[in-house]
């Protein structure tokens, strides 16, 4: 995934996350509040660190 991307979608990313922990604080689950934000902040790391899946070219397939 070309970096431009990842960058846009890191940043949606984080920001979905950032909503979604505030509105489960406004309705009374402020457990949830950093287990929310934890969770967005990991799955950009993630998406950074770890590379795409990509299957062998070439490869014999199986049946």
């Amino acid at each position: 995934m070309p970096s431009d991307v990842k960058a846009i979608l890191s940043a949606v990313v984080l920001a979905v996350a950032v909503g979604f922990a505030y509105w489960e604080r406004s309705v009374g689950n402020d457990h949830l509040f950093w287990f929310v934000i934890g969770f967005g902040v990991f799955s950009v790391v993630a998406m950074w660190v770890f590379p795409e899946a990509m299957g062998k070219k070439g490869g014999k397939r199986q049946a």
